[in-house]
């Protein structure tokens, strides 16, 4: 097989910094050294591989994007090339390290105070510390503020009462940022691992993302103390600013995600013959081709595009729900035709085709479904909002 180059066909490269391409291929050769060799007894076994996160943190990939604390505090783009060479081996491997950068790190980092910080931040930057991120419930997801879970107030705390579920990293985590309505707005709360009232389920039998560990969160008389609430936010904008984060990277993850098929769809039609040729030179394999070469490349543009903006403080939510929703679209559509390019070899897992495939039909749905992303815009667009 071909040595593995991301897809240049535009000179994507040319928009790149020497310093960002150091980082892409430090972390590319990692991925493949180290982490898509497990990734097919991890997704057949439904185990996420521990032994990565603290390769993750060695390589400072956990809340990269951060400063201080411990962290790298790399740029925009370098963090999107990160997002996507670790998709590149598997869209649980990337979503680790998302949540607990995006998702944990993040809400610490903004929204807390310094003792917080100072106490969370650099073990998590370590990999000592794993976080999970407590937003979705069983009756609410693409309407968190529909939340059930409550907190009330004690004399010397908290008390935490209701459930979380598809909550990644929830049964290996040590702290949960944990969303719930305190007096009717939406508060951040961290629960420590052992919280007397605080347990967890792991989520089994899914055909997608199984590598990476998906569970429950129940809270029965949780108590917490004072101290363990995020101080800096209220209400709804707190998960969301968190979603938005995370959002980005997944947009970045999918170019990956999408790479990697196309480069497997690639080396397969130009080795296989059929009827005395390779299935390259036939006329609907390379019209399926050049729509993939199309469509990453427009993803690529846009992303990059998109993190000049957030570079500036300029990049709304809406925009972000636009690369989001594109670019996994466009991922999960070059997995399906990269499956079909293959055959019936594409429905084995000797082939990382039909694992991407599997994996994007979850990217597409959590944190935001595609129809969902279409309504943020739509009310951007329109000034109306159609959810109510």
């Amino acid at each position: 097989m071909k040595k593995y180059e991301s897809l240049n066909f535009i000179d994507f490269e040319s928009l790149l910094t020497p310093e960002q391409k150091e980082i892409r291929d430090s972390v590319r050769k990692f991925v493949d050294d180290e982490v898509l060799p497990l990734m097919q007894d991890a997704y057949r076994n439904e185990t996420f591989p521990k032994q990565l996160v603290k390769r993750f943190a060695d390589l400072g990939l956990l809340g990269a994007n951060l400063k201080g604390y411990g962290c790298a505090g790399i740029d925009t783009v370098a963090y999107g090339l990160v997002m996507q060479e670790i998709e590149r081996a598997d869209s649980g491997m990337r979503s680790f390290v998302s949540v607990q950068g995006a998702l944990c790190m993040y809400p610490i980092y903004a929204y807390g105070n310094d003792e917080q910080k100072e106490k969370y931040l650099p073990p998590m930057a370590r990999g000592e510390v794993i976080g999970c991120f407590g937003l979705t419930e069983p009756d609410f997801g693409s309407n968190p503020g529909g939340m059930l879970t409550t907190a009330t107030e004690t004399p010397d705390g908290y008390i935490l009462n209701g459930n979380k579920m598809w909550i990644t990293n929830g049964s290996i985590a040590d702290v949960a940022i944990v969303w719930a309505k305190l007096n009717g707005v939406i508060r951040g709360f961290l629960v420590d691992k052992g919280t007397p009232g605080f347990s967890t389920s792991l989520m089994k039998g899914k055909f997608s993302l199984r590598a990476s560990v998906t569970s429950e969160l129940h809270f029965e008389n949780c108590k917490i103390p004072k101290s363990n609430i995020l101080p800096k936010v209220e209400g709804l904008k707190g998960p969301l600013g968190c979603l938005s984060q995370a959002r980005f990277g997944i947009a970045w993850g999918a170019i990956g995600a999408a790479n990697a098929c196309y480069h497997e769809a690639l080396n397969y039609v130009q080795n296989r013959v059929m009827f005395d040729k390779p299935l390259a030179g036939y006329q609907l394999v390379q019209a399926k081709l050049a729509k993939m070469v199309q469509e990453i490349s427009k993803a690529q543009l846009l992303s990059w595009h998109l993190s000049q903006l957030k570079e500036q403080h300029k990049l709304t939510a809406p925009q972000i729900s636009l690369v989001k929703m594109n670019n996994v679209k466009m991922a999960l559509e070059i997995a399906r035709e990269a499956r079909d390019m293959l055959g019936a070899n594409g429905i084995i897992d000797e082939y990382p085709v039909i694992r991407h495939m599997l994996n994007l039909e979850t990217v597409n749905t959590y944190e935001g479904t595609e129809d969902v992303h279409r309504l943020i815009i739509g009310r951007e667009v329109t000034g109306l909002s159609a959810f109510k």
